[in-house]
Order: C-alpha cells, then sequence, then structure tokens
C-alpha cells in the first residue's frame, strides 16, 4: 500500500512540554482565576486530610489502646470517620468545579476558532481539507478539556499530597522515612523508561489515527465512485490495513501501561516490606512503636498513589501539547482579507458601478517561485445596471473576476472600485451585502426551505421569502413539498434535483436584494426545462440591476449589452454578440464551435 499523504504526518507530536504553549493555555484560565484558587484551596484541604487517617491510627494504637481509654478511642475512631467524609465533599466539589471549568474553557476556545474560522479567506480553505479543520475545533479542544478538568488543578493536589505525607514521615521517624524513600531512584527510573515508550506509542497511535479518519472521510464522500468502479472489496483490505496499524499502536500503548502500573506496585511492596522489616527491627529494640509502624505503612501505600496519577498526567499533557500546538497555529493564522483600520462608506444604494484598473492575480506561484498569473493586466468598466457577459475557455479567468469582486482573494496587483470606491477601502460586509451570488454548484443547509433562502436573516420576512420564490418560478417545486416552506432539505439539499437546487439559490439572491446580480455558470447543470425557466427569471431579476453573467454556453449570454471575452488571463474582446461575431476573432471562433455540427 503506498504510503499516505504528508499531511496526516501533522499529528506527530513536537515537544512533550513547550512552555511557551503552556503559558498561551494558561492565558484561558484568566477569566477564572477566582474559580482555579478555590479548586486549589479545596485540594490543598484534601491533601491534608490524607495524613489524618494514618495519625488517627498511630495515636489508637499507642495510646488509646494500651491504656484501655475506650472515649478516646470513640473519638479517634469518630475524627476517622468525619475525616473521609470531609474528604469526600472536598473531592466532590473539586471535581465539580474543574470539571465546569473544563467545559467553559472549551466553550471559550470552541467559539475563538469558529470565529477565526469564518474570517479567513478562501485561500487558506484551498489548503486545508475540512476534516482537518473540524479535528481542530471538537478532538483537538476535547482533549485540552482533559488537561483542565483533570489534568493542571488535579496535579496540584498530587503534589499537595506527597508533600504533606512526606512532611508527616519526617517528623514522625526520619530513619524509617529513608528507608521507605529507598525505592524512589528505582521509581523515577521506571517512570523515565515508561514515559519515552508510551510518548512514541501515542504519537503513533495520533498518526495512524489521523490516516483512518482521512481514509473514511474520503470513501464516504466518495462512495458513488467506490461503488461504480467495484472497489469495495480493495478499499475493505486498505481499510483493514490502517486498523490493524492503529490497534497495533493500541497494543503497544496497553502494554507498556500494563507493565507500569504492576512494576510501580512491585516497588510499593518492596518498600512496605522494607519499612516492615526496619520497623520490626526498630520495634523489637524499642526504639519505635507498632502505632509509629503501622502509620507508616499507611503513609507509604499512599505515597506511591500520586506518584502513578503524576505518571498518568504526562500522558494527558503530551496530548494536550500535541492538540495546543496544532490549535495555536490555526489562530496564529493570519487573516489575509479583513475591513481596513477606516472603513470608506460605500454610496447608499448602491449604483452598481464596477471598474477594474489593471488588475494582477495568481493563486500560486510556479516551480521556478513567480507568480503563476491567472489575470494579466485586466482592466474593465461596467456601467450601472448593465448586463455584462464573461465568457471565455477554461481556465481563462472568468471565474477569478467574480472572486476578486467579492474579495474571497485580493490581487496582487491593480485597483478594483465599487461605485467609485476601492473594495480594498470598504467594509466586508458593507461589499457583499450589495452582491448576490449564483453559483453553478449550489450549497444549501440540511435546514428547511425558508431558512436557505434567508439564511436566518431577521431582515427577511416571510413575505419577502415568497416573493422571491415566485419572481424565480419555484413556488411549484415547493408547493409539492410535504411541509412546504418548512421541508428540511436534507445535507446539501439531497432531496432536490441540480435544477431544483439552482433555483433556490436565484430566490436566495434575490430575497437579498442585491444592488449587483452574479451568475457563475448558473445554468449549465440543468435540463433544458428548468434551464428555460431560469432564463425568464434572470430576464425579470437582471432589469434595472448591474448583472455579471459567466458562461461557457454562448447561448444564454447573447442578450446583455456587452460580452467581455478572456483568453489566458487576459481581456482580448469587448463588444455585444453581433459586434464580436462580425470581428471574426477569439469569441466567433467559440460560437463557431459550439453551434457548428460535428
Amino acid at each position: 500500500m503506498s504510503g499516505p499523504p504528508d499531511y496526516h504526518e501533522e499529528e506527530a507530536l513536537g515537544k512533550a512540554y513547550d512552555a511557551r504553549l503552556m503559558r498561551r493555555l494558561l492565558h484561558y484560565l484568566k477569566p477564572y482565576w477566582w474559580l482555579v484558587g478555590l479548586a486549589v484551596l479545596i485540594l490543598a484541604a484534601a491533601s491534608a486530610l490524607e495524613v489524618v487517617g494514618p495519625l488517627l491510627t498511630k495515636v489508637a494504637l499507642d495510646d488509646a489502646i494500651p491504656m484501655k481509654d475506650g472515649r478516646l478511642l470513640s473519638y479517634l475512631a469518630l475524627g476517622y470517620l468525619g475525616a473521609m467524609i470531609l474528604g469526600f465533599l472536598l473531592l466532590y466539589s473539586q471535581r465539580i468545579l474543574t470539571a465546569w471549568l473544563g467545559q467553559r474553557i472549551m466553550y471559550d476556545l470552541r467559539a475563538e476558532i469558529f470565529g477565526k474560522l469564518q474570517r479567513l479567506d478562501l485561500r487558506f480553505y484551498d489548503k486545508n481539507p475540512v476534516g482537518r479543520l473540524i479535528t481542530r475545533i471538537t478532538s483537538d479542544v476535547e482533549t485540552l478539556n482533559e488537561l483542565f478538568a483533570s489534568g493542571i488543578v488535579t496535579v496540584f493536589g498530587d503534589v499537595f499530597t506527597l508533600i504533606f505525607i512526606v512532611a508527616t514521615m519526617l517528623r514522625i521517624d526520619w530513619k524509617l522515612s529513608l528507608v521507605a524513600f529507598s525505592v524512589l531512584p528505582f521509581v523515577a527510573w521506571t517512570a523515565f523508561v515508561f514515559r519515552a515508550r508510551v510518548r512514541q506509542a501515542y504519537r503513533d497511535i495520533r498518526v495512524r489515527l489521523a490516516r483512518i479518519n482521512s481514509f473514511l472521510h474520503e470513501r464516504y464522500t466518495g462512495v458513488r465512485v467506490v461503488q461504480l468502479f467495484n472497489r469495495e472489496e480493495h478499499d475493505a483490505a486498505e481499510h483493514q490495513e490502517l486498523t490493524s496499524d492503529y490497534l497495533e499502536a493500541h497494543i503497544r500503548s496497553i502494554t507498556y501501561y500494563s507493565l507500569f502500573f504492576p512494576v510501580i506496585e512491585l516497588f510499593t511492596a518492596i518498600a512496605l516490606a522494607l519499612i516492615i522489616w526496619s520497623g520490626g527491627k526498630e520495634i523489637l529494640d524499642g526504639t519505635v512503636t507498632l502505632g509509629v509502624l503501622t502509620a507508616f505503612l499507611l503513609y507509604a501505600r499512599r505515597f506511591f498513589r500520586p506518584i502513578q496519577d503524576l505518571s498518568e498526567k504526562y500522558n494527558l499533557l503530551q496530548g494536550a501539547m500535541a492538540s495546543s500546538e496544532r490549535i495555536f497555529k490555526l489562530l496564529d493564522e493570519e487573516i489575509l482579507i479583513d475591513d481596513p483600520d477606516e472603513p470608506r462608506p460605500l454610496p447608499h444604494p448602491t449604483r452598481g458601478e464596477i471598474e477594474f484598473r489593471d488588475v494582477w492575480f495568481a493563486y500560486g506561484n510556479t516551480e521556478e517561485g513567480y507568480p503563476d498569473w491567472v489575470l494579466k493586466g485586466v482592466s474593465f468598466r461596467v456601467e450601472p445596471a448593465e448586463k455584462i457577459a464573461i465568457v471565455g475557455h477554461t481556465g481563462a479567468g472568468k471565474t477569478t473576476i467574480i472572486n476578486l469582486l467579492m474579495r474571497f482573494y485580493d490581487p496582487q496587483k491593480g485597483t478594483i472600485l465599487l461605485d467609485g470606491v476601492p473594495i480594498r477601502e470598504a467594509r466586508l460586509e458593507d461589499l457583499r451585502n450589495r452582491i448576490g451570488l449564483v453559483l453553478q454548484d449550489v450549497f444549501l443547509f440540511s435546514q428547511d426551505v425558508a431558512y436557505n433562502i434567508r439564511l436566518g436573516s431577521r431582515d427577511i420576512g416571510e413575505s419577502e421569502v415568497r416573493r422571491a420564490v415566485e419572481r424565480v418560478g419555484a413556488d411549484g417545486i415547493i408547493g409539492v413539498l410535504p411541509k412546504g416552506y418548512d421541508q428540511p432539505l436534507g445535507e446539501r439539499g439531497s432531496s432536490l434535483s441540480v435544477g431544483e437546487r439552482q433555483l433556490l439559490s436565484f430566490a436566495r439572491a434575490l430575497a437579498f436584494d442585491p444592488g449587483i446580480l452574479v451568475l457563475d455558470e448558473a445554468t449549465s447543470s440543468v435540463d433544458s426545462e428548468i434551464e428555460a425557466q431560469i432564463e425568464r427569471a434572470t430576464d425579470e431579476v437582471m432589469r434595472g440591476r448591474t448583472s455579471l453573467v459567466i458562461a461557457h454556453r454562448l447561448s444564454t449570454v447573447q442578450g446583455v449589452d456587452r460580452i467581455f471575452v478572456f483568453h489566458h488571463g487576459e481581456l482580448k474582446e469587448t463588444g455585444s454578440h453581433q459586434e464580436l461575431l462580425h470581428r471574426g476573432g477569439l469569441y466567433a471562433r467559440l460560437h463557431e464551435l459550439q453551434f457548428t455540427p460535428a
């Protein structure tokens, strides 16, 4: 099997811990500093209670029982029970607080990421798969939620527990403490080896999961192609190979965990044995009491538990560092298309005057590093209410004209003006509110018909929606739907035909009542009946409105005022249909190719 695309490898990890990334992550805690402080105080109190039980046991064995003091013994038992109940309540409160904290930070992060994605230009989406972006806002953020809810704050609890236990043990008997701590170098070495192994296993899991996700996204998106060419068995075998690799990485990770925790338990048992051996000798010598030995045995078991927890949190931290690096890379993405600092207002109402002045544009560079120009020195002027057609071979730059007019991209050279105002100096919302765009590939949302026409705008009422539908002749289509305007359309409008989706996109453009109408191959994918319906609707819609029509089929543009003929990114010819035919140039050759019988 051939290797996966390089972009899968972005799931590989960088540093296990990055101080710069951690500082940025902690920045999200600032609005909730009081909550973090409260959670830490609760953890400190709960950790302090960890040392109470063994101390009370020591007093019971050394004082209450030898003196046969039943009242003291009862008080000690009640104190022990009270400490356990209070500890439970404190830990419960801490978990509620940290879970709420994690959810709030996750909410803030998702809102920030979504807002960022909404503002990024099309150039960014050209080079970033949608699946990758969805992963950022879902699983990567969820990983950070685990860090904030179960990692950063709770680490304090483990540290506090270790400090309190060590301090108490040293205070009671420093010699026995050194015996208990003698296994720590071996524990540290085990943790170091475990960290390195788990880190590699975790990296393999992330990379292989990314490969599976990409494979599934492509195959389910292109399931028709898979079935058409009978690729089911081949794809099943490829999927099995990917999942086998994923399984193998998981098994390795499980193996390391299955080995690490029993080893820690083994060192705990060794420490307990050493304490029993050394403490037993000291009891026989009369230098240590039974209560002290019992307390040390209890403290030793509690001492190694936070060490295990910290090892688990290392794995959590590692995943969080990887996720945060990817999230911050997205958040740091430069916004190339944005409002100017001091925007100029566009005239109201829109006159619809459009002007391109020596516009040069390239989507990327050639192999030599030079701009691969799609438009080369394009200049033209469209008068208000004028109907313009833009024609040319595939790749001539027709759609790019629209992309630049809408400011989906900015040209490298030249200026584009709308009603005498350079569009770079206008607010994006102000600019795009004035332009209605009907694309060849219509995108409809899964919501109902009315939503897909008004797109949630409160300025467009039910009457405007119905009027727009009637003007494009789509009322008959909606009339046969079971729920009419309230009918959900399914994913990408799957319940409608191509032509029906196209008519709804016309209605959407009309509902927003733009001053300028752009039709990009709007009838190229529909049958002749609906095409005729659309053409009748567009004649009405374009009346009194500046219109740009892009089409390969010259039969759809013969009634416009002027035709712009593009060739290899340059405006070669301008004129009416008849003028261009008589001229015998590029347009005449295009016309001849389309209308001459084979």
